[in-house]
């Protein structure tokens, strides 16, 4: 059964591909010079999706744990508040920060579940930190070609990786929700 946090990311992750539509529409011979930001704001939401469901996902877990008629009421507020204030300084989902914040309140590394097809646990962690990482340079150096150059610089993200990063981002929140239901 699909988690409310998979189907919140599902729902926020048509954004990243909504923008790839309006790219696609916009892309004209010759293309408008402003056109790339599409693509790269498209990144920068797919990867703030899976953020998302990332802290979405794990509240969810906690609470199902906590809600054992047994627990005792101040060790659930204290996991709590924990879990809260661990949150506001989870940023950037690369594989080492979700993987901990996972061990830390659920004891399991989520990272384990990462496989499908020909994608193994390692490759995925690689591939998301990579991603994590240009999103970062998007986000906070835009890394917009600039027309100042004598031969432009390669565009940050193309329209076919976009395409596959998002199947990718989809794939890592589906992944980690099945992984999660098997363990919980």
């Amino acid at each position: 059964m699909k988690s409310k946090a998979l189907e919140t990311f599902d729902h926020a992750l048509q954004d990243s591909t909504d923008l790839l539509k309006h790219f696609d529409t916009l892309n004209t011979n010759p293309p408008p010079q402003d056109i790339e930001v599409l693509k790269r704001a498209s990144l920068v939401m797919a990867l703030a999706a899976l953020e998302t469901y990332f802290e979405d996902r794990i509240q969810e877990a906690v609470k199902a744990m906590c809600s054992n008629k047994n627990s005792d009421d101040s060790l659930v507020s204290f996991i709590n508040q924990s879990l809260s204030t661990d949150l506001k300084l989870f940023h950037s989902p690369n594989t080492e920060r979700v993987r901990q914040i996972f061990q830390k309140y659920l004891s399991i590394d989520i990272s384990e579940g990462w496989k499908w097809n020909n994608v193994e646990p390692a490759k995925a962690k690689t591939k998301l930190n990579r991603l994590v990482k240009k999103r970062g340079d998007i986000a906070h150096r835009s890394l917009r070609p600039t027309t100042k150059e004598a031969q432009p610089q390669q565009h940050a993200v193309t329209r076919d990786d976009l395409r596959k990063y998002i199947h990718f981002i989809k794939q890592i929140a589906i992944c980690t929700d099945a992984f999660l239901a098997s363990k919980t």
